[in-house]
């Protein structure tokens, strides 16, 4: 008999509701999983053993639980689209409240000694670890509601991107194996991020580390082997320790935004030989190559951003995330009061109308992009390139101004005005 779970709000509900063998509610009889899910299911146990996972790991995580939701929950999250698209600014805002804000300096400050030997060992700056602990699971406060073998198995029959999730199954699989942790503890958001600072499994086996030495890796209630974790994982990556992530900056008048993007850094004497202010640059050498962005185009902040910037964007692969990272860490530390992020651009665009940008971008070859309604990297990119042939601001940033020039392209005329119709004169 399938056994149910829905989503978890506490570690108290997880040890009285999730045992190894199941969790609390019995399934409804006509909520009985298909015999092809049972057969799938049978095939994906037999596969996790065929890589290497022991029959008693396995019976330990499934037991009676087939885990089988009629109305995936984690599926239905991964499908989800957002109506608008939410402005740079306003990511902020959600992600670095001021309530975070503060706790971020709070934490730091209280935990600054235990950190400073993590510090010591990875040259990772402490308020880093503070601002992705904080970004992550709010400081440790929810790790995201699921069991990390409910989700992953729900995503694995999925077969929208299977083949990644029966991965990660195999990997959280593998901590039970070689970790004896009981299944039930292992919580994680809907895609499977487990703990404090939500590492996949894939990243977990790679990175993690049993930092206080008592034999196990617990990321969900050691802090140690959490914070160590996160740092062993940037400090492999590449982080330089002696450069920020990057500055809020003030362009001249006349800066021409075609130089903007990740990929165009110069040395900050270049940008300060333009005109452009960077604010509290520091004792940073002036010889660190940075690279302009401007996440809400011409009208919003605009900031430049290091090489470790791209770092966190190697934990995260979205720059309003990276940006989030780095003023996070800059509370932590300062303890500066909060200041809300500021936008002063038009209305926020539809998800819909991005699409339609990206399609078009596609049916003219002016590039090649995924038709997903998000303002990644490549879309901005390929906007940029799109805005300079339409002789628009070159921020990389779609507004109603690039939707009017797409509504009015031809072929022929490509984004040249219409010609205005011809006078027929009456003869005298």
């Amino acid at each position: 008999m399938g056994k149910i779970r829905k989503k978890i709000g506490s570690g108290v509900a997880v040890a009285i509701c999730m045992l190894a063998a199941g969790a609390c509610a019995e399934m409804p009889a006509n909520n009985q999983p298909p015999m092809e899910y049972l057969q799938w299911l049978d095939e994906l146990k037999q596969e996790m053993m065929t890589r290497g996972i022991s029959k008693a790991t396995i019976d330990k995580v499934y037991g009676q639980n087939d885990f089988y939701h009629p109305q995936p929950d984690a599926v239905k999250h991964d499908r989800r689209q957002p109506e608008f698209v939410l402005t740079s600014a306003g990511y902020l805002n959600r992600l670095v409240s001021k309530q975070r804000a503060a706790k971020a300096a709070a934490k730091y400050r209280e935990l600054k000694p235990q950190l400073s030997k993590i510090e010591a060992k990875y040259n990772l700056p402490a308020e880093y670890i503070i601002a992705f602990w904080g970004a992550e699971t709010d400081f440790g406060t929810t790790f995201g509601g699921y069991n990390v073998f409910d989700a992953l198995t729900e995503m694995s029959y999925d077969k929208r991107r299977s083949k990644f999730f029966k991965n990660e199954l195999y990997y959280a699989l593998k901590i039970v194996e070689e970790q004896q942790l009981p299944p039930e503890k292992m919580q994680s958001s809907w895609a499977g991020a487990m703990g404090n600072f939500q590492f996949m499994p894939t990243t977990y086996d790679k990175y993690a580390v049993d930092f206080n030495g008592n034999g196990k890796i617990d990321i969900w209630e050691e802090f140690e082997d959490a914070a160590a974790s996160a740092a062993n994982y940037l400090s492999a990556i590449g982080w330089e320790k002696e450069i920020p992530w990057g500055w809020e900056v003030e362009l001249p008048w006349n800066f021409d935004y075609a130089q903007s993007g990740r990929n165009k850094a110069k040395p900050l004497h270049e940008w300060i030989k333009q005109g452009v202010k960077i604010n509290g640059l520091g004792k940073v050498s002036t010889d660190t190559p940075a690279a302009v962005i401007a996440p809400d185009g011409a009208k919003g902040q605009v900031y430049l951003v290091s090489a470790n910037f791209g770092r966190i964007m190697q934990w995260n692969r979205s720059e309003n995330y990276a940006l989030a990272i780095g003023k996070l860490a800059d509370y932590a530390l300062s303890g500066k009061k909060w200041q809300p992020a500021g936008y002063y651009g038009h209305r926020p665009l539809k998800t819909d109308e991005v699409v339609k940008v990206q399609k078009f971008i596609n049916l003219h070859s002016f590039g090649k992009l995924d038709e997903d309604g998000q303002l990644g990297s490549k879309t901005k990119a390929a906007v940029q390139d799109l805005q300079k042939k339409a002789h628009l601001n070159a921020d990389g940033y779609p507004d109603a101004q690039l939707l009017h020039k797409i509504a009015e392209y031809t072929k022929e005329r490509g984004f040249a005005p219409p010609l205005p119709p011809r006078k027929l004169h009456k003869p005298k």
